[in-house]
């Protein structure tokens, strides 16, 4: 048997993780701080944060801790429309990845020596915009408060995510209008 769940986060450690998602201007920083803390946070082997691809039907790794590269590259991650995290919108604790049907690699997770997987999903008003991934070398069990602390912050990135992206879309609509010439720009 694993360890007794053992509770991480406390409201001092929420308050700061929540600050600093609030004021990162680098999302690829804040995605790789939050890679690492919350693999040191729970002792785990590694924690990476993947998006989902929805018109690939995958998800795309964008930040990583503690993971080899020829794990993150084993393989395309098909999102499994029964069993997954992003269709359920629910946490996910894999206990021993050899024998849970739904991983779609078993052979890689033993390489890399992956014995448990908690997947909790990203989202952005209810819709799941991604995935943080967070991987023992034993088998592990989570305190209820820990899951929950981690679904709020995976909402809180989410927000971050989305506003990112409309942010980026908004800076190319303004470079797109100011290439215009101004007799196109008469009367908008």
């Amino acid at each position: 048997m694993g360890r007794k769940p053992e509770r991480k986060f406390y409201l001092k450690e929420f308050k700061a993780i929540s600050h600093a998602i609030s004021i990162y201007e680098d999302l690829a920083l804040l995605m790789n701080h939050l890679s690492e803390g919350t693999s040191r946070t729970f002792e785990a082997k590694g924690c990476s944060i993947f998006l989902v691809d929805d018109r690939e039907n995958q998800l795309v790794h964008v930040s990583t801790y503690g993971i080899s590269d020829e794990y993150l590259n084993k393989g395309p991650l098909v999102l499994n429309k029964e069993s997954c995290v992003t269709c359920t919108g629910e946490p996910v604790l894999i206990r021993d990845m050899q024998k849970d049907p739904r991983v779609q690699y078993p052979e890689a997770a033993a390489k890399e020596g992956i014995v448990s997987m908690l997947s909790v999903p990203i989202k952005y008003h209810g819709a799941v915009i991604g995935v943080i991934r967070v991987y023992h070398a034993e088998p592990w069990e989570y305190h209820e408060a820990d899951i929950e602390t981690l679904c709020v912050l995976a909402e809180q990135l989410g927000v971050v995510i989305e506003n990112n992206g409309l942010k980026n879309f908004l800076e190319r609509v303004k470079m797109a209008l100011e290439s215009l010439p101004l007799r196109a720009l008469e009367g908008l």
